[in-house]
C-alpha cells in the first residue's frame, strides 16, 4: 500500500517516559520494555526516554509522522485505568527542566524548536496508585499491582494505536529522517 502523500512511509515514535525510581511513574519505560519483546513494524521506533525531556523534544523533530507518549497520568480514575489522550497545547508554556519530564512542556519546547510544527501526538496514560514527587527520602523501584497489570493491557493497545497511526499518518515533509 502506498503511504498517504506518497514518498517515504510514515514513521511513528513510541516514547516511554517516566522515572523508574518513583514507583508508578515508571509505567512508560516498563511498557516500552515489554514492547521490545514483540515484533515491531517497520518505521516504528521504541525509545525509553525516562526523564530526558530535552532528548524527547529534539527527537520529535526528526521527521516522525506521529508520536505516542506512554506515561503515568493521574486523571482521577481507578489505579491502572488506561486513557488515550490527544493533548491540546497552550500557546506558550515554560521551558522544561533538563532532568525532569513534563510532557506538556516538552511538547511546547519541541513546537517552538520546530517553528510551530509537530507530528500528531497521542498520550497513553495510566492512572497511578502510588504518586511520588521525588522529594521523598527514599526511592521506590517497581510498579504497584494495578499499574503492573496495566502494562500487559497497554502493550496490545499501543500496537493497535501504532497500526492506526501508521495507516492514517502523512509522512513528515522536509524533515531529515533518523534511522
Amino acid at each position: 500500500m502506498e503511504p498517504r502523500g506518497g514518498g517515504a512511509p510514515p514513521r511513528v515514535l513510541v516514547a516511554g517516559i517516566g522515572n523508574m525510581f518513583l514507583a508508578d511513574d515508571g509505567f512508560g519505560p516498563e511498557v516500552v520494555a515489554a514492547l521490545r519483546e514483540r515484533p515491531t513494524p517497520p518505521g516504528v521506533h521504541l525509545v525509553d526516554f525516562g526523564i530526558r525531556g530535552m532528548d524527547l523534544a529534539y527527537r520529535l523533530l526528526d521527521g516522525y509522522s506521529a508520536a505516542l507518549l506512554v506515561d503515568a497520568a493521574p486523571r482521577g480514575e481507578p489505579p491502572g485505568t488506561l486513557s488515550v489522550i490527544e493533548p491540546d497545547l497552550p500557546p506558550e508554556t515554560a521551558m522544561p527542566e533538563a532532568h525532569a519530564m513534563d510532557p506538556v512542556r516538552v511538547l511546547a519546547l519541541a513546537r517552538r524548536l520546530g517553528d510551530g510544527t509537530l507530528p500528531r501526538v497521542l498520550v497513553l496514560g495510566c492512572e497511578p496508585e502510588v504518586r511520588m514527587t521525588g522529594e521523598e527520602p527514599d526511592v521506590v523501584v517497581g510498579l504497584s499491582v494495578p499499574v503492573k497489570e496495566a502494562v500487559s493491557r497497554a502493550v496490545p493497545l499501543v500496537e493497535s494505536l501504532v497500526a492506526e497511526l501508521l495507516e492514517t499518518s502523512v509522512p513528515a515533509a522536509g524533515k531529515a529522517a533518523a534511522p
